[in-house]
């Protein structure tokens, strides 16, 4: 979370963002747009501050309805948060509550934040095809002509010298962590692998995964922001990551309640009780992994509807889905993709979701007669195919079973 945050406030993240959806193309506009609202999930608010205004003025001057921009850069944002190319802040979050909710059953089994890395790369390619088909084909052509609200005051800045030589500096950093860690890695002996085994799956380079982009993501940010001038000195610097911290205090006092929710969980014995009834029970229906998931996907969608925190409502639900569905063969790695591709469809279609009304107040400079439900009915279509695509996926995984990130099974070895 330091790592990143420093990149974010450094300017890195922001600037990344711009220049992608700048550079685009004409044709590939809407999935460049798209990939990068995918992508800023790594940072706090960069892809709700910066990309969504952005995409709307980028569309706008191409000539193309701005709320098509609006739609597309919140869907890639918001929808596609559980996907990215990178393990980011919120895979480390969920796989801790993962593995305090499996010790109920399994004190030995734990979570790795990798868990899901396969699945969310996979995922990231998914959501920019089919959040540019729905644009494409579905939301732009229904979209009549607007009309204009407050002036927006956003403009297109231009890129300067100090930016692009700020980026060659982050450029030359990731180089130059790319070669160190290929060199810890690749060699037969590297200092990465497991002692033991040699191994790459199980070892120090997986399980310290999020340190090392952490720190590749901090160090590329450092240097970014003394070439471009946006860290004046080493004071900056701690400053950003005071900032980071401050973001963390609403996680912290969420983990202290959750923290306690799991013990009692332990201490009474409920999520056992819980998760041994819950799965003696569908061993009677017996319905196969795959119709597990899907069913588990759409309760998360439609409680997600009501409680907008991703890690508030796995703290809630992992206790009783992770150790039932644990019993019943079902790693706890796929019950916390499932939970993910549920919370993340139905983010743009409530209203309980923290940024929603600042998606609306971008709508509105466009569109003065832009509200609530304008844009959930322009995002229902969203909601939905992505909603059938990315089960699709996780089904074709479950089916072939292939693994859902390193060292990370669908399905549990038979006992």
């Amino acid at each position: 979370m330091l790592g990143i945050g420093i990149a974010e406030r450094s300017g890195l993240i922001d600037v990344l963002l711009r220049r992608l959806v700048l550079a685009a193309p004409q044709r590939s506009l809407t999935f460049c747009v798209v990939l990068a609202g995918v992508l800023s999930s790594l940072a706090a608010d960069s892809g709700y501050v910066v990309l969504i205004p952005l995409a709307a003025l980028v569309f706008r001057t191409a000539g193309r309805h701005p709320i098509a921009g609006i739609a597309a850069a919140f869907a890639g944002v918001s929808a596609g948060y559980s996907a990215n190319l990178l393990i980011g802040p919120l895979d480390a979050i969920l796989a801790g509550l993962s593995t305090e909710a499996v010790a109920l059953v399994d004190p030995d089994y734990e979570v790795n934040a990798a868990g899901n890395w396969w699945f969310i790369v996979a995922s990231t390619l998914l959501i920019s095809l089919v959040v540019t088909a729905v644009t494409e084909l579905i939301t732009e052509p229904r979209l009549q002509p607007s009309e204009p609200g407050v002036a927006s005051d956003i403009t297109v800045r231009a890129d300067d010298a100090a930016e692009s030589a700020g980026l060659r500096a982050a450029g030359l950093v990731t180089l130059f962590t790319i070669v160190l860690v290929l060199w810890a890695v690749v060699p037969e002996g590297g200092v990465l692998r497991d002692p033991d085994t040699g191994s790459i799956l199980r070892s120090p380079f997986i399980s310290g995964i999020v340190v090392i982009i952490a720190l590749w993501a901090g160090l590329a940010g450092i240097a970014f922001g003394r070439v471009a001038g946006t860290f004046s000195n080493s004071a900056a610097v701690v400053d950003s990551m005071e900032r980071t911290m401050t973001t963390m205090a609403t996680y912290l006092v969420l983990m202290f309640f959750a923290a306690q929710f799991v013990a009692w969980f332990g201490w009474t014995n409920l999520g056992v009780i819980l998760a041994i009834v819950g799965a003696d029970g569908l061993r009677v229906i017996d319905p196969g992994p795959v119709t597990l998931m899907l069913l588990f996907i759409i309760v998360t969608a439609l409680i997600n509807l009501f409680i907008g925190s991703a890690s508030a409502k796995w703290a809630i639900m992992a206790p009783v889905f992770v150790p039932m569905l644990y019993l019943l063969g079902i790693s706890p790695e796929s019950t916390q993709m499932a939970y993910r591709i549920g919370d993340s469809v139905s983010n743009i279609i409530t209203p309980l979701m923290p940024y929603f009304a600042l998606v609306v107040a971008f709508a509105q400079q466009y569109d003065r007669k832009s509200g609530i439900g304008t844009i959930i009915a322009t995002m229902i279509p969203y909601s939905i195919a992505l909603l059938i695509t990315w089960s699709s996926l996780l089904t074709v995984w479950i089916l072939l079973d292939i693994p859902l990130g390193p060292g990370a099974p669908i399905l549990l070895p038979a006992q």
